[in-house]
């Protein structure tokens, strides 16, 4: 199965930033896109960004839109999450995930990550 390690996530005042990456290994010819989760404690996994592999086409949540860019580097398998303008209402573990299959770029991932935690602080 694919392998997704997540990494970058810390402790940071709004207005920071920070910058996520996901290195996918094993099984990732076939992977079609790649997307951000996130998670606050007590709530249900939200869909935060996801990026097409072939073209880089993206979509974001409307929550991060504008503050948050995803991209891709097809040499080393990694994908990235830059985040500006965090606000404490982004605090949550984000999760990498990967699809193999075609379809919405907001649901139905196949594989995920352990999760990177990222708290924003007042």
């Amino acid at each position: 199965q694919v392998q997704l390690v997540e990494s970058g996530g810390g402790l940071v005042q709004a207005g920071g930033s920070l910058r996520l990456s996901c290195a996918a290994s094993r099984r990732t010819s076939s992977t079609l896109i790649m997307g951000w989760f996130r998670q606050a404690p007590g709530k249900e996994r939200e869909f935060v960004a996801a990026i097409t592999w072939s073209v880089g086409y993206t979509v974001y949540a409307d929550s991060v839109k504008g503050r948050f860019t995803i991209s891709r580097d097809n040499a080393k398998n990694t994908v990235y999450l830059q985040m500006n303008t965090l606000k404490p209402e982004d605090t949550a573990l984000y999760y990498c995930a990967a699809k193999e299959r075609a379809g919405s770029l907001r649901a139905d991932y196949d594989y995920w990550g352990q999760g990177t935690q990222v708290t924003v602080s007042t």
